[in-house]
């Protein structure tokens, strides 16, 4: 054994698991937090990091918690799978928003977003099977997939196909192995929405060779231009039966910190997936669960109102990052980011350094102008940054505003 190579331990060494242990921290919110202390410090940090709209939750949602907190039946435990009542109304949304059918029985409700994920890849994956996930990606994806006992299969896209994978790579990367792929549409980190015939092939691709789906929706209501939302199973009936569909109320009615989210799919894997979440966390907060209601049964005029913001501040940030020499941007048609390439930045002398990673990059920015952005290495993809324009119009000319006159001195 070399001196560089560290003795293996034996379990009773081992303090933390093997399989806990290697899972990373969540960049994008390590990030935030690495911003959020600066400014609690009296930094006039600006941070393009954490994908959370600025607004707040709107009124009738708030109120409708407010009832909630002194109904003395949300003071007790509930069904771990979620209120009957919002799982309903989950159903009733989901036919109106995207033309799926859909029984309540087929619905769970989790804590979030990244608990969906986590119990939908638990519930299907068995230790060894393969799931292929399009980058860049969003950085829970591979993680939750890992947790789970598969492995993860990263397919890669860039800023020359608007970052959309075709069915051409998706085949190349599929092995007898391969059980699962991933489909996000419009995309975190990049913004990205696939056109209604690619979702279509991708979705036939699947029921061709027998895979399943978990197709991320979170961002469906926020889709800018001529673009549109294609809901997969809508798409591609005959997917249903092996189709997992995750979405929320975090993104569309600035909902992040209510912790709702939901599992749409066959109803044995629903089932399964609620088995483990009775043993995890039990039932989401009820007073979250009946703001849920209200929010997913309302219109949709104010998510109307935050859509016009985020697609203001999306054709400013990618005007002003577009003029930035070695920046290359393209306009995203979806969600709250850009995702622009910074390659032709990496090795040029800035303020004395040359960073030769878009992690370094990302250092040298937050610590010369204090803007905190996120590197494309924590979405599988580095030579990229990503940036959330999910911030006050103020505040993102002013980042990026800092961004161009730092990143304007590079040289040779």
């Amino acid at each position: 054994m070399s001196a560089a190579t560290p003795p293996a331990q034996s379990p009773t060494e081992r303090r933390v698991s093997a399989r806990v242990g290697s899972i990373s921290e969540s960049a994008t919110l390590a990030v935030d937090a690495k911003a959020k202390a600066l400014k609690a410090a009296g930094r006039p940090v600006i941070g393009f990091g954490a994908g959370e709209p600025d607004f707040p939750t709107p009124d009738y949602i708030v109120d409708a918690a407010a009832e909630a907190c002194r109904d003395t039946r949300n003071h007790r435990y509930t069904p771990a799978g979620g209120l009957p009542e919002l799982k309903a109304a989950i159903a009733e949304k989901t036919l109106r928003d995207s033309g799926y059918e859909i029984d309540p029985a087929q619905v769970l409700v989790t804590n979030g977003g990244k608990q969906a994920i986590y119990e939908s890849f638990a519930a299907v994956l068995d230790p060894g099977d393969e799931v292929i996930v399009p980058a860049p990606y969003w950085t829970t994806y591979p993680e939750s997939i890992r947790l789970a006992g598969g492995v993860p299969v990263p397919v890669t896209a860039d800023e020359t196909t608007d970052y959309l994978v075709s069915v051409e790579q998706l085949e190349a990367a599929r092995t007898d192995r391969t059980k699962m792929v991933v489909f996000v549409s419009p995309s975190n980190p990049t913004g990205a929405v696939y056109p209604a015939a690619q979702v279509e092939a991708v979705g036939k691709w699947a029921v061709e060779h027998g895979l399943w789906v978990l197709t991320d929706e979170i961002y469906e209501h926020l889709v800018y231009g001529d673009a549109v939302f294609t809901s997969l199973p809508a798409a591609v009936p005959e997917l249903r039966d092996k189709c997992v569909v995750v979405n929320g109320v975090a993104k569309t009615y600035a909902m992040t910190g209510w912790r709702v989210g939901w599992i749409i799919g066959p109803k044995d894997v629903v089932k399964a997936a609620t088995n483990l979440q009775s043993h995890a966390t039990s039932n989401v907060s009820n007073v979250a669960q009946v703001a849920a209601v209200a929010a997913v049964s309302g219109d949709l005029e104010a998510v109307a109102a935050m859509r016009t913001a985020f697609d203001r501040r999306r054709r400013t940030i990618v005007r002003m990052l577009n003029e930035i020499d070695g920046v290359v941007c393209p306009e995203p048609e979806g969600a709250f980011y850009v995702y622009p390439s910074v390659k032709g930045l990496l090795g040029k002398e800035i303020r004395g350094r040359r960073p030769a990673s878009s992690v370094e990059l990302a250092e040298l920015i937050l610590e010369e102008v204090e803007v905190a952005v996120v590197p494309g290495e924590a979405f599988g993809t580095p030579g990229y940054l990503r940036l959330s324009y999910a911030l006050g119009d103020e505040d993102l000319a002013e980042g990026v505003s800092r961004m161009q006159k730092l990143l304007g001195e590079a040289r040779g």
